[in-house]
């Protein structure tokens, strides 16, 4: 999810926000404008042949659906669905068919907070204890230093995706007690010495909400934003994907094939990534933030100080060169801000962020120098997708040369499956096939205990191994011999695309020291935070 950018762990440290890789989908079935209600309030401005763009790249990187806002000078000049909702079914996308926007919730968290920022009721650098008294990280420091500002920002030396096993996949864990359980996660690295994009700590700042304001971030951020704004088809709950309706339902390609999947449907993240939403209302949104929190009506849902701080960066982001492919992507800095990305493209300043859920990607990005903003919502699982439409749509406001970015992103996953195919390849030819576990089956089983995430079980039956994460539904796996005393834990909801090693320790007595995880391909989502668990075998009561 991840979460709530649902990309792999190479992909995230790989590059920045916008150029981060997922998995990709490869050419198969066309897409064409619906024919069902659209919202296309003016022409002017509408990149020429944008119809024809949109049908080449959703064809190109197998996108069912896709909706598309662009906003400009303060006007909507497009708002439209293009490809259908669900593969098999006619009903088209339209302007006001709804996508799970997953991190580009993550701004709204940042302008809510900036609201209880203009009551007075907090400070951008207040303590969290101050507001959250019960708050603890691992080090004693960070836990008295760490600041609502540091919250939104990637900086608090928790490593990439850490924590997110705690609710993803969707875990019996409630919000709060999430958040307790960051106390007993290591840090990665120095506080505020680096960048680690995470999504916890955003789970934490909507607790700092509901305790500062007597309202759920839910309600909040409902009846405080969305319903200013006058995004009326909009919602904040992550469960409301499920509800049918006018929703585009989640793809992705499990074992070689792009079909619908289920929605994640957990709301303890909602703060991180939790609003639906469709091409009008990200146009309404966007108009807002480019406006300096201005309403449609001139009256102000935030004040331009607010708009600063949420625009000004704070944490530099690793900026590597693009590979030759995406050469007219080269910045000179790229940051975070609060919930927002901040680079440069050909001498602009860019606003962006992603956003990724299980069958769900999506871009917003604004040029408020150039008055123009792009959304776009996709029920696929490519980034390429929505990273090839917005430079498009970018280049032609900016009269930039051209550029075939839908070419150039499909060489660029094209190679990168065949890095990951190879990265695999390679993992198997160098395994000692003829090797035999250590243990009879039987001793591997038992109750094994995490610090933070709490407890893993593994049960023998028939001679076979069976894993079970205990506050997670869904992670249930048949366990096969890999080599020595490495297994693969092959989840049973193929669905997850996260098979693991797992890899057992002994003392010299032959007993298990402990466990360690791995994912075992490069493309698992980073939210899988596998390696960070620690499982020690569970201390049996003394009868």
């Amino acid at each position: 999810m991840s979460p709530f950018r649902r990309l792999s762990r190479a992909a995230v440290t790989a590059a920045f926000v916008i150029l981060a890789l997922s998995q990709a989908l490869p050419p198969a079935r066309g897409a064409a404008p619906s024919s069902g209600a659209q919202s296309q309030r003016a022409t002017t401005g509408v990149p020429p042949g944008i119809d024809a763009a949109v049908a080449r790249i959703m064809k190109t990187f197998e996108v069912p659906g896709l909706a598309l806002a662009i906003v400009k000078d303060g006007r909507v000049v497009l708002a439209k669905g293009y490809g259908v909702r669900k593969l098999g079914d006619p009903a088209p996308v339209d302007a006001r068919t709804l996508f799970g926007i997953a991190s580009n919730t993550k701004v709204f968290t940042a302008t809510a907070l900036g609201l209880l920022v203009e009551e007075g009721k907090l400070a951008w650098d207040a303590r969290v204890v101050d507001s959250l008294p019960w708050f603890m990280m691992s080090d004693p420091y960070v836990t008295r230093e760490l600041s609502v500002r540091d919250l939104l920002v990637h900086r608090s030396g928790l490593g990439l995706g850490a924590g997110d096993l705690l609710w993803w996949p969707e875990s019996t864990y409630n919000r709060e007690e999430v958040a307790r359980r960051l106390r007993s996660i290591k840090l990665a690295t120095s506080f505020r010495s680096a960048y680690a994009y995470d999504n916890v700590l955003y789970l934490v700042a909507g607790e700092v909400i509901q305790a500062l304001s007597g309202e759920s971030w839910e309600d909040f951020v409902g009846e405080r934003i969305l319903k200013k704004v006058g995004m009326t088809g909009s919602n904040v709950r992550h469960s409301a994907a499920a509800d049918g309706g006018n929703v585009a339902t989640p793809h992705a390609r499990v074992e070689g094939a792009v079909r619908p999947i289920a929605p994640f449907t957990s709301d303890n993240t909602n703060p991180a990534g939790g609003i639906n939403s469709g091409a009008e209302d990200m146009a309404k949104w966007m108009l807002v933030r480019l406006n300096r929190g201005k309403l449609a009506d001139g009256t102000a849902l935030y004040s331009e100080r607010t708009a600063r701080q949420i625009e000004t960066p704070v944490t530099i982001v690793p900026n590597p060169a693009p590979p030759a492919e995406l050469s007219p992507l080269k910045s000179n800095f790229a940051a975070y801000a609060l919930g927002v990305g901040v680079r440069d493209y050909r001498g602009q300043r860019v606003l962006t962020h992603t956003g990724g859920l299980p069958g769900y990607v999506s871009i917003v990005t604004l040029l408020p120098e150039r008055n123009l903003g792009i959304a776009v919502l996709t029920n696929a699982e490519s980034t390429e997708a929505f990273s090839a439409l917005t430079w498009q749509i970018i280049d032609s406001d900016l009269g930039a040369p051209a550029t075939d970015w839908t070419a150039a992103y499909l060489k660029l996953v094209t190679r990168s499956n065949e890095e990951t195919a190879k990265a695999l390849g390679s993992s198997t030819a160098a395994r000692d096939a003829s090797s035999k576990p250590s243990l009879p089956p039987a001793k591997y089983a038992g109750t094994y205990t995490d610090a933070w995430y709490g407890d893993i079980v593994i049960e023998e039956t028939g001679g076979r191994l069976v894993m079970r994460f205990t506050k997670t539904p869904a992670l249930v796996g048949d366990m096969e011999h890999w080599q020595y005393d490495t297994f693969i834990v092959r989840w049973r909801d193929r669905e997850l695309r996260a098979d693991a090693y797992v890899t057992f320790a002994l003392r010299p007595d032959g007993s298990i020291e402990r466990a360690k995880m791995e994912a075992v391909s490069p493309e698992t989502d980073f939210s899988y935070d596998f390696q960070d668990l620690d499982l020690r075998p569970a201390r049996k009561t003394p009868r």
